[in-house]
């Protein structure tokens, strides 16, 4: 049986908060009716910019259950289930498939990062391979864990036929190329950020899980169409436009970033749950400036 299809563009969507602090289910049930009306193949729930760290287990149940209830069946809804042990993955995993998702995103376990090494990251994800009623998508992320596995990792644990793919955060091209070219045929490769998503597709990845999805949606689905049709100049472009403004919602500015170009976007981005703050005045001016020049904001503001 080939394994599942996860060609295309997908957001990672943050998670929405009212002034207390408290998760806004309505909110994020209005912002899904409108990525909806987008050409994404998809939405990540609880990933790195759904703030699940902050998040209990109760409310992560709560926010997959908002997610499912929202996302039409014609678009893949993939949950974040990384937990720092095998066995809590595994739980969370089974949760989110009774609740009805596609696939499961897990991030690298990192606390102990000195003893997590290979040997380390195989034992995790075979075993949670081997029991997952879902399909596994591995999630490199060395930026915020500190633990970037390695091409021939990757490419062992693409054997399994339940791992069925990778985001790839860490921007190195140059190993996705070595995973693509090494791994099973039908193991997706996906870009874990827009600002290297033409790149990666000329070497074979299947599409992306961009921050910048969030809000340009159209965008990263045209660099990904215009990958797919040769259209070279015309991604290389486009491409080239998008990378401030992806920098700026991801390793500039972040999640608040992220939430306030949403805000401006017509979505609802809201507050970030604390210790994470909100932009200053001179940081939304620069996030402003930036979204306009990149065509995502209109230059008369919102």
């Amino acid at each position: 049986m080939s394994k599942l299809s996860l060609s295309g563009v997908y957001a990672p969507i943050p998670t929405p908060f009212d002034a207390d602090g408290a998760v806004a289910h309505d909110r994020l049930a209005e912002n899904i009716a409108r990525w909806n009306q987008t050409p994404l193949a998809g939405l990540v729930v609880l990933g790195s910019n759904g703030e699940y760290v902050y998040l209990s287990d109760q409310e992560k149940l709560e926010v997959l259950k908002t997610a499912r209830q929202a996302i039409p069946k014609d678009k893949l809804f993939i949950a974040g289930t990384g937990c720092e042990s095998t066995r809590c993955t595994l739980k969370l995993t089974e949760q989110a498939a009774a609740i009805g998702a596609d696939a499961a995103v897990v991030i690298t376990p990192s606390y102990y990062t000195s003893r997590m090494d290979a040997a380390a990251m195989r034992r995790h994800y075979l075993e949670l391979a081997e029991r997952s009623p879902l399909p596994i998508l591995i999630y490199n992320m060395p930026a915020f864990t500190g633990i970037d596995l390695s091409a021939a990792t990757v490419v062992e644990l693409a054997q399994h036929p339940n791992i069925v793919g990778i985001k790839d955060s860490s921007g190195n091209v140059v190993k996705l190329g070595d995973i693509i070219r090494a791994a099973p045929s039908d193991f997706n490769v996906l870009a874990g950020s827009a600002s290297f998503l033409y790149p990666a597709m000329v070497l074979g990845a299947v599409g992306a899980v961009a921050a910048l999805a969030n809000i340009a949606p159209e965008q990263c689905h045209r660099i990904y169409r215009y990958a797919l049709e040769g259209r070279h100049k015309e991604a290389r472009q486009l491409q080239l436009k998008m990378i401030p403004p992806n920098t700026a919602v991801t390793a500039r500015f972040g999640v608040p970033g992220l939430k306030q170009a949403l805000d401006w976007s017509g979505y609802y981005g809201g507050p970030s749950r604390s210790p994470l703050g909100p932009l200053d005045e001179a940081q939304q001016a620069a996030l402003r400036a930036i979204l306009v020049e990149g065509g995502i904001l209109a230059s008369s503001g919102i």
